[in-house]
């Protein structure tokens, strides 16, 4: 099989960091902001995309470190601006799983945080309600047009606010009807899960999945809160577990010669012995500064010495891309085989936040078939 950009489209994808407002359509902005008078940065669709991506900056541009997370962050106030009414973020939703369903995507958690909706009058339920319903209408129209896929909601809370327990308690609410798990968000230096003790401990005595954004913007001390103080059983992001590895300086040393010189410290032992999944977003990581490029990017070398990496979108909008773009990305410029997009998209399905018989079935009876027959040592 060959490793082309359509050949991997047609690939089945696993999708366990994606954020909804992070994958609108250019032309739908447009349309909304036309409609409630906003005024945008760039008059039309494809103008608009590349603000995105150039507004979302680049971590290091002509020899300049320019990008960060929080620079990233500041393009959502675009987007969330377009998603305040029930019929908005219904769009939005609905767009979404058919933009997800066409790149080949059979299951994704898409993740966002309801109180950045409730500008209009919406509360935090309505919000939930409003995107369900959207998701479940794009994924009934992508079985029509013969695409497969699932949809959860992943509910966050956004760090630097003060609204964790509420919006806990709507995830909790809501866990029946689609919302699979909770995420923090938002700046991460400064804002560690400490400071929200009791929405943590509730989800934990409620048996609830949390994933935390960690280890991106900050090292060491964001992972072993998130882990040990957060609760939490996958690290969004995580590339900065590679500052408790010390890698040998092999100049022109293959990845698995510097794999096997490396030595991992406490912290990055537990990770790996305990086979915590790492939401990697490698186009989104060389924009805020967790990884360099794509061929530097932590991701190859975590790989090779065991850690159960995912590949994820984080914001298809601002980072211009699909799972589709990101696997191509790691195939020709980090040499990865199909054999590798098998196995870390077995590692994602492996670790949804679905119960453990219906993640047996996505990978029985999606992805591995659709491996069979493929040369997955290419």
């Amino acid at each position: 099989m060959s490793i082309d950009e359509e050949a991997l489209r047609a690939l089945p994808k696993v999708l366990l960091h994606d954020h909804l407002d992070g994958g609108l359509r250019p032309q739908t902005i447009c349309e909304i902001a036309d409609d409630i008078g906003l005024e945008l940065p760039a008059r039309d669709a494809e103008g608009l995309g590349a603000w995105f991506v150039s507004a979302a900056g680049s971590w290091f541009t002509d020899g300049v470190e320019t990008g960060s997370l929080e620079t990233y962050l500041e393009t959502f106030s675009v987007t969330t601006a377009v998603m305040q009414t029930p019929e908005q973020l219904h769009r939005v939703a609905k767009e979404s799983v058919l933009d997800l369903a066409a790149d080949g995507v059979v299951y994704a958690e898409q993740r966002y945080a309801p109180e950045q909706h409730t500008a209009k009058g919406l509360s935090l339920s309505d919000v939930v309600e409003a995107v369900q319903a959207g998701l479940d209408d794009g994924v009934a129209q992508a079985a029509a047009e013969g695409h497969h896929i699932r949809v959860g909601q992943l509910v966050t809370a956004m760090r630097q606010n003060d609204l964790w327990d509420e919006v806990a308690e709507v995830a909790l609410a809501n866990r029946d009807r689609g919302v699979v798990g909770f995420d923090l968000a938002g700046p991460e230096a400064g804002f560690p899960p400490d400071r929200i003790p009791s929405a943590l401990q509730k989800l934990r005595e409620a048996s609830f999945p949390v994933t935390l954004h960690a280890g991106e913007a900050a090292g060491l001390e964001s992972i072993a809160a998130a882990l040990h103080r957060g609760g939490a059983l996958r690290l969004g992001h995580g590339v900065r577990i590679m500052d408790d590895i010390e890698v040998p300086d092999l100049p022109g040393a293959t990845v698995d010669e510097l794999a096997a010189g490396a030595r991992l410290g406490r912290l990055a032992h537990w990770v790996r012995d305990n086979q915590v999944p790492l939401e990697v977003c490698p186009t989104s990581n060389t924009q805020t500064g967790a990884a360099r490029s794509i061929a530097e990017h932590p991701i190859t070398l975590l790989r090779h010495l065991g850690f159960a990496v995912t590949v994820n979108t984080d914001n298809r909008l601002q980072s211009g891309t699909s799972a589709t773009r990101e696997m191509h990305r790691l195939v020709t410029e980090a040499g990865w085989t199909l054999e590798d997009l098998r196995d870390v998209t077995l590692d994602a399905a492996w670790n949804t936040f679905i119960h453990f018989d219906e993640r047996g079935d996505l990978v029985e009876q999606v992805v591995l078939p659709a491996y069979e027959g493929t040369d997955t040592d290419t």
